[in-house]
């Protein structure tokens, strides 16, 4: 199981994400003459404040435990505790004697993942300032011999494979000598000695991807085309040429999952496809003859997420995965069948997801959770046959008490089906109507909303507000063309779906249609920004959170290794280079189009983001600002692209929560 394999998609690149800790005594990011006070702060907090059965921080503190791993040979057991100052260390537990040990401290820069190398060595992740060049350290079960492997100033790494045949080396990527482009190398994890596996020498054509096998061998790699174009090329042995298997273009998916070690032929694949459909589909594909061998798994409305193989037993495929309304597993080893049935009778009505197993797969770490359920962590002793709970994450948070978490679909103004969730208030009714918050996830392209349990929702819901969500089109999982349909559409009919959104849920009764609100992160963060601009009656109020407000200035403000997909982007979202599109940009850019936005907005910055630019924020308090209007503005310079800090995200949802009673009640 790979903890930290990282599959970089450009076209998401305003997902949420968590960076962290800006440097002492480097200049502060932005205008710091902006930001509103504390005392201006609290005071809004203040105005949501009132004798409610769960608090703020009920939702959003961290779980005192967490993060729960076994070491391979399940000898020993890790997790995440945190102390009275919110740090969240790792701990390492003997199974046999009891024993503990804290083993990863945690300090100004977060710990952002971490995971078992082998039976006695560790790694984990950090980041400076927020920048998301995520550096990768090791260290031993007892804590000691604590190393950082990747040491190197403005560099990114990625786990690309973990070498479980090779216990002392991984397989990462860097941007080490060009920040535009990531090579592969092989690391000794005791010592961080490194050797490049091979040359991303063409800048204009680069390799986005690199494709091992389980033994560590280069097979194949994925190259870049006039910035649209993939072409996969493999190899079928160490000392022959790589050769063009196939040629797509962005619009297309052909990725490889896995090799098909079950057989004698060592070129035979599992391929994540849609070239002969309309939702991706896993295919088994000859690499060396280039054909498909057989059609395995597919689903005609959501796109097939992947697969899951057993190392123990040969490599036979435990199971296929896809996420519809709610996530679907489809089991298909013997073994596997049983667990299925036993998990599905032991946790009816709940999700499941296999977090962690043994390598022997004696033990297992199954996470369970509802939309109504935080999250349990149950111990599958699989000799025994028998499961414990481990943990509830968060106790306090009763399930009686929680709000539904509804999926609804639609049909939008042109035709479309739109899928989405809705989470609605205990006490919602025709004669006790409710504020509605109208929630668009980050992306916009590949990203979606998924049934589950969600603080944000519940908290709101908690308070007496409904929450749409809303999978507009351009979300992932819905197949090929519905992610196309999203194709020039930021600021238009992505913004058309949300609005056809509001309109299905209120014909639902029980939703005011005087007091609905708009907030969203990151991509959500400029549709909250343009949906004020292009329906400024429909909103009472939006919350901007780490949004885009300028799609000119948010372009150029891309870091280097975005820069090889401008092509895409151009594409998918505008092109600065097109008259017709310049005339959308202008048009669909909400710091442009200020005099347009009449309703009060709350504006969230973290100061150091690496993704959304503190002075995409910046445009739009200084200009609303100009024209009078009093725009609260929440900047820590701790943060990045999302809050991660504790102190901090209760502080945003505390001030978010008064804002809305401000407004919405």
């Amino acid at each position: 199981m790979n903890l930290f394999k990282k599959l970089v998609i450009p076209v998401c690149i305003l997902a949420a994400s968590e960076p962290g800790y800006a440097q002492e005594g480097d200049k502060l990011p932005g205008n710091t003459a902006l930001p509103s006070s504390k005392e201006v702060l609290q005071a809004i907090a203040q105005s949501g404040a009132g004798n409610f059965a769960y608090t703020v921080e009920d939702y959003f503190s961290r779980p005192k435990q967490s993060g729960f791993k076994f070491s391979p040979d399940g000898n020993y057991f890790s997790y995440r505790e945190k102390d009275d100052k919110g740090k969240r260390h790792v701990y390492v537990k003997n199974t046999k004697t009891g024993e503990v040990k804290k083993v990863i401290e945690e300090g100004a820069e977060l710990v952002r993942e971490y995971g078992w190398i082998n039976n006695k060595r560790l790694m984990y992740v950090k980041d400076k300032g927020g920048n998301e060049n995520f550096q990768l350290f090791a260290v031993d079960l007892d804590g000691k011999n604590d190393l950082a492997l990747t040491p190197f100033d403005n560099v990114k790494v990625n786990v690309l494979e973990e070498l479980k045949e090779q216990p002392d080396f991984m397989i990462i990527s860097m941007n080490k000598d060009n920040k535009q482009i990531f090579e592969p190398y092989k690391i000794n994890v005791n010592t961080g000695a490194l050797t490049k596996l091979y040359e991303n020498k063409d800048l204009e054509s680069p390799i986005s991807g690199y494709i091992f096998d389980k033994d560590g061998n280069l097979r194949g790699y994925r190259k870049q085309q006039n910035g649209t174009d993939y072409v996969l090329y493999y190899r079928t042995s160490e000392n022959a040429p790589f050769e063009e298997v196939v040629k797509t273009s962005w619009k297309d998916n052909f990725n490889l999952l896995d090799f098909d070690y079950t057989t004698a032929d060592p070129h035979d694949a599992y391929i994540s496809s849609n070239l002969e459909s309309n939702t991706n589909e896993i295919i088994l594909y000859d690499l060396k003859n280039k054909k498909t061998i057989r059609k395995i798994y597919s689903n005609k409305t959501f796109d097939v997420g992947g697969l899951s193989t057993s190392r123990k037993r040969g490599y036979e495929v435990d199971y296929y995965q896809y996420e519809g309304e709610k996530s679907h597993i489809e089991p298909v080893s013997k073994t596997f069948k049983k667990w299925h049935a036993l998990f599905e009778k032991e946790f009816k009505g709940y999700d499941y997801n296999i977090v962690d197993i043994t390598d022997n797969e004696d033990k297992m770490l199954v996470y369970v959770g509802s939309d109504k359920l935080y999250g349990k962590y149950y111990l599958y002793d699989v000799t025994a046959n028998s499961v414990k709970l481990m943990l509830d994450l968060m106790p306090k948070l009763k399930e009686q008490d929680m709000a539904e978490m509804r999926p609804i679909r639609f049909t939008s103004r042109d035709g479309l089906e739109i899928y989405g969730y809705l989470t609605i208030p205990k006490g919602a009714a025709k004669n006790k109507k409710v504020p509605l918050i109208v929630n668009p996830h980050g992306g916009p392209y590949g990203p979606r909303d998924s049934w589950g349990f969600n603080p944000e929702s519940q908290l709101f819901a908690s308070r007496g507000y409904a929450t749409l969500q809303i999978n507009y089109r351009g979300s992932g999982g819905y197949g090929k063309s519905f992610l196309l349909a999203g194709n020039k559409q930021i600021g238009r009919n992505m913004l058309n779906d949300l609005e056809d959104g509001v309109a299905f849920v209120k014909k639902m009764d029980f939703i005011d249609a005087d007091k609905i609100a708009i907030y969203g992160g990151s991509y959500g963060g400029l549709a909250t920004l343009g949906s004020l601009v292009k329906t400024p009656d429909l909103y009472t109020c939006g919350v901007d959170y780490v949004g885009v407000s300028n799609l000119y200035t948010f372009f150029k403000s891309f870091p280097p290794y975005w820069k090889p997909y401008l092509g895409q982007v151009y594409e998918q979202w505008y092109n600065p280079e097109s008259e017709e599109d310049k005339k959308i940009m202008t048009a669909v850019s909400p710091a442009l189009n200020i005099d347009k936005i009449k309703r009060p907005l709350f504006v969230v910055q973290g100061a150091n983001d690496p993704r959304v630019n503190i002075d995409e924020s910046d445009q739009v308090v200084s200009g609303l600002r100009a024209k009078g209007l009093d725009v609260p503005y929440m900047v820590k310079y701790n943060e990045g692209h999302g809050f991660s800090h504790e102190e901090n995200r209760i502080e945003l949802y505390k001030t978010m929560l008064g804002f809305f009673s401000k407004h919405l009640k």
